[in-house]
């Protein structure tokens, strides 16, 4: 008898594949073990394996594959550029059709006049950038650091941050209207552009729709495009560096700038996670950094002396220094800038810090989407960011409980080769993120290998698979995920990891679960994102 279901099953499933062969083409559904298996892994672990991975070239193929996969009883997920570490697009579910973004990754409009640019969800941020490169115009938010592969749809599901943030807020502050592919195929267009003669210009007509669907991690439907607004290029730009000698004085300076939304990127490193990144750069990373320093410089005159100040600086400079923080400051003219600059140098003074060379800021700045090679340690060791927002009024307390978390566990982490560090960062006046970062020694996956350089790979020491390491590092992580609830913590890129269903208030947490009822009935689109299942 189970033989026959099984059968069944299998038949089944080789139809449904068909069919989806007939919405795309034979070369966009891959069925193949090496493939599934590729597609079913994010940064931190994998899922149980897809059935299939279809990949959609426009809102049409998008639309009838999602409805076939509904119709047929299957669940569907959306991936963009993989680089989640929450499971946001992991299958839980059996014979699962995961649909890969990428090949939608038109720019579809630059509209100069209205203010706006529109572009289909599998974009890149990069490429987002570099199109609009030259134009006089970017979006507010412009990408995360791993915008070389992150799509702008992923980033509006996980509510991306870093470019822009600092003054702009996350991903999902940062975008006007969206088309959305429900369960049953259907598009539905927020903004403005739900007004049937409009366009979309406008994020606000009645509620916000637009809204709904951001940070939705997928569950709610696939964003097939989306239009982000334009503002002008800010052609002034400063940049600051500070070294503090405690956590909770560099904190209290980035608060004291993010409140006054002096710099539009704030970023800070604890001792550990600083000595990371400098030991994973090479010298030809450095040479790349000090051409693009020179490029993004206004002129010759200034790129010589930005170019002179990096390469003088090295990295001896970072030799004594503890908790680093950076600022990036950009402004309409050059005496704005300078202006900026003077009120973060008093607040960080007033807190006792002590200005340093500016390399670190100037090259991340000149080189915004590098190659993805942080996503391994300086030897080839596992990485995994944990994170959470706070309001300026507990990220102290925040961080003095985390630590004591990690201090109960520190002897036996660091028999196991585990490391701790620290990325600050603030989004516009009122957030604060705290992210711990774990690095360990194990075998690297998949994912890992498709998108680290593959000479700078050839390069790193490598690990054997270290399943002690690893059950270590995923106790302490869900023991700070539990900790970040208990804290008031909110959270960027939920997916399946952070206790969100856990930790809402009843009446919120029934009002998402009927609005998921009401667009996905038979919960088909990536079931378990935001815990709704």
């Amino acid at each position: 008898m189970n033989s026959q279901v099984n059968t069944q099953a299998k038949s089944s499933a080789a139809n449904l594949c068909d069919e989806l062969r007939v919405i795309v083409g034979n070369d966009y559904v891959l069925t193949d073990a090496s493939s599934c298996l590729f597609y079913s892994q994010d940064v931190y672990r994998r899922g149980i394996s897809v059935l299939a991975v279809a990949q959609p070239a426009n809102i049409e193929e998008l639309a009838a594959l999602v409805a076939c996969a509904v119709d047929g009883g299957y669940a569907t997920v959306p991936r963009g550029g993989g680089m989640s570490y929450t499971g946001g697009y992991l299958a839980i579910q059996e014979d699962t059709v995961l649909i890969d973004m990428l090949r939608m990754d038109r720019v579809l409009e630059v509209n100069e006049e209205d203010m706006y640019v529109t572009v289909q969800c599998g974009c890149t941020w990069e490429k987002l950038y570099k199109t609009l490169q030259n134009t006089g115009f970017r979006t507010p938010f412009w990408g995360p650091l791993s915008g070389l592969k992150a799509t702008v749809g992923g980033g509006l599901s996980q509510n991306s941050v870093f470019w822009g943030s600092g003054q702009y807020g996350s991903a999902a502050d940062c975008v006007l209207s969206l088309d959305v592919v429900l369960a049953d195929g259907s598009v539905l267009s927020t903004g403005s552009a739900s007004q049937c003669n409009s366009s979309p210009f406008f994020r606000h007509y009645g509620p916000d729709l637009t809204g709904l669907f951001t940070c939705d991690t997928g569950a709610l439907g696939f964003k097939a495009t989306a239009t982000l607004p334009l503002i002008p290029d800010l052609v002034a730009k400063e940049y600051l560096s500070f070294d503090f000698k405690h956590a909770a004085s560099a904190i209290a300076a980035m608060s004291d700038v993010a409140r006054h939304k002096l710099a539009m990127e704030c970023f800070a490193f604890d001792p550990v996670l600083q000595s990371q990144r400098l030991k994973r750069q090479s010298l030809s990373a450095d040479l790349t950094a000090l051409v693009g320093v020179m490029k993004s410089s206004s002129s010759a005159l200034v790129a010589i002396g930005a170019g002179a100040k990096v390469a003088l600086a090295g990295r001896s400079f970072m030799d004594d220094v503890d908790f680093s923080v950076q600022f990036i400051v950009e402004d309409r003219n050059e005496a704005a800038a300078a202006d900026r600059a003077t009120d973060i140098r008093k607040f960080c003074s007033e807190h006792g810090g002590m200005e340093i060379s500016n390399s670190i800021p100037m090259v991340t700045r000149a080189n915004p989407f590098g190659p993805l090679n942080s996503m391994l340690g300086p030897e080839g060791e596992r990485f995994l960011p944990i994170h959470g927002i706070f309001p300026h009024s507990r990220i102290q307390k925040a961080y003095l409980a985390v630590e004591d978390l990690f201090d109960r566990h520190r002897e036996r982490s660091e028999k196991l080769g585990i490391r701790i560090g620290y990325l600050f960062t603030t989004v516009a006046a009122n957030g604060f993120i705290l992210e711990p970062v774990f690095f360990w020694p194990d075998e690297v996956d998949l994912i890992h290998v498709a998108s680290v350089e593959a000479a700078h790979l050839a390069k790193l020491k490598g690990f054997p698979a270290n399943p002690e390491a690893r059950a270590m590092v995923a106790e302490l992580r869900g023991e700070l995920i539990e900790l970040l609830t208990e804290l008031g913590a909110v959270h960027t890129q939920i997916g399946k990891s952070y206790r969100y269903r856990e930790g809402l208030r009843p009446a919120a947490w029934e009002l998402v679960r009927s609005l998921k009822n009401i667009l996905d009935p038979t919960c088909k689109i990536n079931p378990g994102s935001l815990g709704l299942d």
